[in-house]
């Protein structure tokens, strides 16, 4: 936790595109004025090996910029240990995690229960909200249906992890669990670990 930053700091989030909502939220519920967020492109969910080389990039403009107290807004998001590198060189945190799933529903929680959970697929609000974005598209399934069970054959259920209580995500994250021929659980997580990381982040 960064206890030496002084609420009239400013902190610099560089965060993940696709949890961008929900810290703009945060901040404002919680008074966050001096936390300034910048984002790396919300698709790179997809493809982690971009993330590090661009987070090392931010850093090094904040840096230029006179920003002393900078917070990564991803968890390990599949970049295979490189984001833990740059927290060691640099002197700063990120989120704790492997993923925004497990942030969303508590790390410690998420990470008892997934042994149990391996065959499910897992939505946020911004992966529900741009489905076809995040999953159809990248893997071709609009142009190639017969993707569909080579891809999703092994899972059994998608399972929306909610940020929001939106009857209208939910009527979409049920119609994704139909398209993949999936049953659908819904889960209500609120911001779940992401609000005590920037609290911390930023006292």
């Amino acid at each position: 936790m960064l206890t030496d930053v002084q609420s009239h700091e400013t902190v610099r989030v560089i965060a993940c595109g696709a949890i961008a909502r929900e810290i703009i939220a945060i901040k404002n519920a919680n008074g966050l004025d001096h936390l300034e967020l910048e984002c790396l492109p919300a698709l790179w969910h997809v493809h982690p090996e971009k993330i590090a080389p661009a987070m090392r990039t931010k850093i090094a403009e904040a840096r230029a910029e006179g920003i002393k107290h900078i917070y990564i807004g991803y968890a390990e998001c599949g970049t295979q240990g490189e984001l833990d590198k740059i927290c060691a060189e640099e002197g700063i945190e990120r989120i704790a995690g492997p993923h925004c799933y497990a942030f969303f529903t508590g790390t410690e929680k998420f990470l008892a229960e997934c042994d149990k959970e391996f065959t499910a697929f897992y939505l946020t609000d911004l992966i529900t909200r741009q489905f076809e974005a995040f999953v159809i598209e990248p893997l071709k399934l609009d142009k190639h249906p017969e993707l569909r069970d080579m891809v999703f054959g092994n899972y059994t259920k998608i399972v929306y992890l909610a940020q929001t209580e939106d009857e209208d995500l939910q009527r979409k994250a049920k119609w994704a669990a139909d398209y993949l021929k999936l049953d659908y659980e819904y889960r209500f997580t609120g911001y779940g670990d992401l609000t005590p990381a920037l609290l911390g982040a930023a006292a």
